[in-house]
């Protein structure tokens, strides 16, 4: 996916940091796909730290526009939906610094979907300034981490994607072991 990315970015070069932040608002509105491959792509591209700032602006920019369609489509329909997320209910109800304090939280912890967030704040009472200013701080580290392993990866020769995958692969099997136990 990367790779189809880069060459669209080669294609059309003039527009390519207007063509990854129009991906990276799609991947915001949709809000199950990762980032990372758009990440890659613009780091590959662009640089590290240009590509870096690239992904800042267009996940940000992704999260208000998703936050302004869920706001718009959503914010009936959806509370029954989060009941399983007690954090995210709990973000749902927040106003003012507690929202913003909540967003923040959740946007540091890497395995809370960035959409479910999105979704959360914007089917509740959160304003759009206090969503869109705490979302933005929040992806600083989770996005830094994000290029800086990227970056590595894509450094690696193929031993070292090898032994990624071999890793990867004894972390999901161990994952789903665990999980089998619990139920």
């Amino acid at each position: 996916m990367k790779e189809a990315i880069i060459e669209l970015f080669r294609e059309h070069q003039q527009m390519a940091v207007v063509i990854s932040i129009f991906i990276s608002v799609l991947i915001a509105v949709l809000g199950i796909v990762p980032s990372f491959f758009i990440t890659a792509a613009n780091i590959l591209f662009f640089g590290f730290w240009q590509g870096t700032l690239i992904s800042f602006i267009g996940e940000a920019v992704g999260a208000l526009v998703a936050f302004l369609l869920y706001r718009k489509g959503f914010k009936k329909a959806a509370h029954n939906k989060l009941e399983k997320f007690p954090k995210l209910v709990q973000l749902v109800d927040a106003q003012g610094r507690p929202a913003f304090l909540l967003i923040l939280a959740l946007r540091l912890i890497p395995f809370v979907p960035s959409g479910l967030v999105t979704f959360a704040a914007a089917i509740g009472k959160v304003t759009l300034t206090v969503f869109l200013i705490a979302s933005s701080i929040g992806k600083v580290p989770a996005l830094l981490i994000e290029a800086y392993s990227v970056y590595q990866v894509t450094s690696f020769g193929w031993q070292g994607k090898l032994i990624l995958v071999l890793v990867a692969a004894g972390l999901l099997f161990f994952v789903i072991k665990n999980q089998k136990k619990k139920v």
